[in-house]
């Protein structure tokens, strides 16, 4: 008897819909490792829609506006663990985003699914790391609040795979790479080795993500006959992309596949 296999795009929509966090987090690792196993088929033309309310979300953190999360002191552990949480809440996130662009956009080649199939493995990956780092600290994902512009961005581009490419991983995710040596640094400078160590696993994969989503860019660009620089510059206005702000990390957002009249503009 022929044994059906599951799509891949139709469990990423799954696994994003999930709201229990340790079994998302292990899913999406687990859907990962089926697609490198062969266990899974890929149509990259259906349509797929939402049934279940996405993103699925544990109750905890309290979403509050990005004004109110508040600065976090370095000087105390309750501060430090604050900003860890921040990071993990930004990781977290990221998961939801790397299974949306899986599910949401047909008519894609299928390394585009591969790719963004692999960064939602490894921004799972990231989360795991942040989260052990706070229980280890006596806290966990949910003790402080969070913000949800990540994903507002994401709900603002689901009509346009170029719109999504464009303003998620180039423009929302590159600010990590700019933010990271700093952050990275503040850790280095208390002597917490553990965190700088995560952070520097995290700058490493975050440059390949803002990379993958440069190559689709590009080549969507190319496929509509787009200039890339202009189109960039008119889909940031049209979906009120935020105003990138100094100091910026040229030489990875070099590694992550910007040109240096890209880089000139900064």
């Amino acid at each position: 008897m022929e044994v059906l296999m599951q799509e891949l795009r139709q469990v990423a929509l799954n696994c994003l819909a999930d709201c229990q966090l340790a079994r998302k987090v292990a899913s999406v690792t687990a859907l990962y490792q089926s697609w490198q196993s062969g266990e899974l088929q890929l149509d990259t033309e259906i349509e797929l829609v939402a049934k279940q309310h996405i993103p699925g979300r544990p109750e905890l953190p309290i979403l509050v506006s990005p004004l109110e999360v508040g600065k976090r002191s370095m000087r105390t552990e309750e501060g430090r663990a604050g900003l860890i949480h921040a990071l993990a809440h930004i990781e977290f996130n990221a998961i939801n985003l790397a299974l949306d662009a899986v599910w949401r956009f047909a008519g894609m080649p299928q390394q585009y699914y591969e790719d963004w199939l692999k960064v939602a493995a490894e921004e799972a990956y990231h989360f795991g790391l942040l989260n052990t780092q706070l229980q280890t600290m006596g806290y966990q994902y949910g003790d402080f609040t969070g913000h949800n512009s990540l994903w507002e961005m994401v709900e603002r581009t689901q009509e346009d795979v170029l719109a999504r490419m464009a303003l998620v991983p180039r423009t929302m995710e590159a600010r990590g790479l700019d933010a990271s040596p700093a952050l990275r640094n503040k850790f280095a400078q208390i002597g917490d080795v553990a965190m700088a160590g995560i952070l520097d696993i995290i700058l490493r994969d975050e440059i390949g993500h803002v990379a993958i989503g440069n190559t689709w860019f590009n080549w969507l660009c190319s496929q509509r006959k787009l200039e890339p620089i202009a189109t960039y510059a008119r889909l940031a206005e049209q979906y009120r992309a935020p105003t990138l702000r100094k100091p910026f990390n040229l030489e990875a957002r070099r590694q992550a596949g910007f040109t240096e009249a890209e880089l000139a503009l900064l």
